[in-house]
């Protein structure tokens, strides 16, 4: 999908900019993300990864319902951040290292993309409230809430499937 470029004159414009953003990237993610639960040996990370796919949905969702109440499509833009990070989990994949090092090596790939998502929706949280989408503020903070979560567990999971990979 080609983006059609836009006036970038408002910080308005600006938020629906990242919200577009932040959409592409959840909808890159719910594809991606089945396949790294196929790859992963860990039977903690591939429950991890299933319940964020589940999340992920919500979370694109949210963004649609956002966009929505602007009266505004959150498609038409394609997140290259996002498709950098896949690319580099799907290349790890296919050189098909050791089990513990692919699970590592999964885990921060995940890491990668949630702290990529953290930067993302912090900025569309801090725009929705200077613009005064106090709703839309809202719903963002706890999508943000739920990448940090998520991050974390990450984190927790890597503590003992790092050592494994050693």
């Amino acid at each position: 999908m080609k983006s059609v470029p836009i006036e970038l004159d408002s910080l308005e414009k600006l938020y629906l900019e990242g919200l577009k953003d932040l959409y592409s990237a959840e909808k890159q993610i719910i594809e991606a993300l089945p396949k790294m639960i196929k790859a992963a040996k860990d039977r903690k990370l591939k429950a991890a990864f299933r319940d964020h796919l589940a999340q992920t949905r919500e979370q694109a969702r949210r963004l649609e319902r956002i966009c929505k109440a602007m009266d505004k499509s959150p498609k038409g833009k394609k997140c290259e951040g996002m498709e950098g990070l896949i690319k580099e989990a799907k290349s790890l994949i296919r050189e098909r290292p050791e089990r513990e090092v692919l699970d590592a090596g999964l885990i921060s790939a995940a890491q990668h993309v949630e702290h990529y998502e953290i930067a993302g929706y912090g900025t569309v949280r801090t725009y929705a409230q200077l613009l005064g989408y106090k709703g839309a503020a809202r719903e963002l903070q706890r999508t943000l809430n739920e990448e940090g979560r998520t991050d974390h567990l990450l984190t927790r999971l890597a503590l003992s499937i790092n050592v494994r990979a050693e």
